[in-house]
């Protein structure tokens, strides 16, 4: 009887931690909001991005509290933590408006012609999450300069290789 209940009992906890060390990936985009602090919007598939997002935030706000506007900056991000649909990469856009920090993260479209760019798909959904927050004064050219130090920082903590995209307007 004693050896069946540990028997039963060493069963349970393996069959528990399999069930925990397996990551959940949502099928569904992901909002999450901060007030006051900051917005992320992850696409399906990007929720594993939130760890990565989050510090760079709580970095950023920590040591650079800023109310200015920051112009938006776009980066390919490589984390092979992150699965997404089989790419080896996403796409993050940040902003900031009002002193809140603004996240979109999102899977790069195929190119179709030529001038596609990873930079054109990134800048079309970012605009549509930003459009109800324009800016409210000058950008804060040095603070645009500072999160990008941020997020080089952050990424090099978590062994997470990100690249500037550069703007192709």
């Amino acid at each position: 009887m004693g050896e069946s209940l540990l028997l039963l009992t060493i069963i349970t906890l393996i069959v528990i931690t399999i069930r925990r060390a397996r990551p959940v990936i949502l099928e569904n985009p992901v909002i999450i909001q901060r007030s006051g602090q900051y917005h992320i919007t992850l696409a399906p598939q990007l929720n594993r991005a939130q760890t990565f997002i989050e510090q760079i935030a709580k970095q950023y706000i920590q040591s650079h509290p800023s109310e200015r506007d920051l112009p938006t900056q776009y980066f390919e991000v490589r984390d092979p933590k992150v699965f997404s649909r089989g790419q080896s990469s996403y796409l993050l856009a940040i902003a900031s408006r009002g002193g809140v920090l603004y996240f979109q993260a999102v899977n790069p479209k195929p190119k179709q012609h030529a001038a596609d760019s990873h930079y054109k798909t990134l800048h079309e959904f970012s605009e549509s999450v930003l459009q109800h927050h324009p800016f409210s004064g000058p950008a804060d050219e040095q603070g645009a300069e500072k999160l990008h130090a941020t997020v080089d920082m952050i990424a090099a903590q978590l062994m997470i290789a990100v690249q500037a995209l550069p703007s192709v307007d």
